[in-house]
């Protein structure tokens, strides 16, 4: 028995001579957090809208916890849940009305206790136009694990959310996760990916760029790691030494940054230069290289 909730294999969507993905594949373990990045253009919705049902291949074979999404539309309802980039809910309902419709759809009782939880208690009775940007996110993300799927899609769930309503989301991620849902995190947010993902997929002009855990990616490429250095006395302003190892160097609010290919050999040249010139170390920060920096490499800066 297969342990992927989805399989991805050889997936290609056309818009007319557009090529928008080009024969992609990849799976997903069950109660993964997987990450689908890449600049836009990349694919990604593409990708997301297929796997919801929400667009047909046009090659290639996908199952969402064992489900065709093109054959067995209303069996995948039943197995998915999605939350949006953008929520299209009447003006007039109430998050109390939408989440008795919701679950109702679903055969399923209201799970007020969420709305409790994503702080929207006190706007139960609100209308939803009446709702900030941020509540209707968090509002969309509850009804969309309100009859517990086994498969969660979020698109860009933490856009517009302050920082006490991310940890509260991702906190219930985790949860969601312990109890076995498998989780599709699209996001620009690198930081967000590096934390929360088991594995991320980037995508790159409709191709699979890389896959693999966030360590796995970011041990890979250059692999330049970041040296802040701050001092007392700016000598290295000044003077603009060169020390062993740094492929190249900047300069960002009084630090002094070089990207080593061997910290070691860097950082002790940088230690010894300092103590010669009488230079009081401040601070020193040594930083392996992010999903962000290997995410740049891999896209050549695109756009994300």
């Amino acid at each position: 028995m297969s342990n992927s909730t989805i399989e991805v294999q050889d997936f290609r969507k056309e818009y007319g001579d557009f090529v928008a993905v080009n024969n992609i594949s990849f799976d997903v373990k069950i109660g993964e957090i997987f990450g689908l990045l890449g600049p836009n253009g990349a694919g990604k919705t593409s990708t997301l809208e297929s796997l919801e049902g929400l667009r047909a291949p046009d090659g290639g074979k996908l199952k969402v916890a064992g489900v065709d999404p093109v054959r067995e539309p209303r069996k995948l309802r039943s197995v998915i849940g999605v939350q949006l980039q953008s929520a299209s809910l009447p003006e007039s309902i109430t998050p109390d009305e939408a989440m008795r419709f919701f679950c109702g759809y679903h055969h399923v009782a209201p799970r007020y206790d969420l709305l409790e939880r994503l702080g929207l208690g006190e706007k139960r009775k609100t209308q939803f136009h009446a709702l900030s940007t941020g509540q209707q996110r968090r509002l969309g993300l509850a009804l969309a694990v309100g009859h517990d799927p086994q498969v969660l899609f979020l698109d860009e769930p933490t856009a517009g959310l302050d920082v006490a309503s991310r940890v509260e989301l991702h906190s219930l991620m985790r949860e969601l996760q312990e109890q076995g849902t498998t989780i599709i995190l699209a996001t620009h947010d690198m930081a967000e990916a590096e934390r929360m993902t088991d594995r991320v997929a980037i995508l790159l002009k409709g191709e699979l760029a890389t896959i693999g855990t966030p360590t796995e990616i970011t041990a890979t490429g250059a692999g330049l790691t970041k040296i802040s250095v701050y001092t007392s006395n700016k000598s290295l302003a000044k003077h603009s030494p060169t020390f062993p190892a740094v492929q190249r160097a900047s300069a960002k609010d009084d630090y002094h940054i070089f990207f080593s290919n061997d910290i070691g050999a860097t950082v002790g040249e940088i230690i010894k230069y300092l103590e010669e010139n009488a230079d009081p170390l401040i601070d020193l920060r040594v930083e392996r290289p992010s999903l962000e920096d290997r995410f740049l490499e891999i896209t050549n800066g695109e756009l994300s």
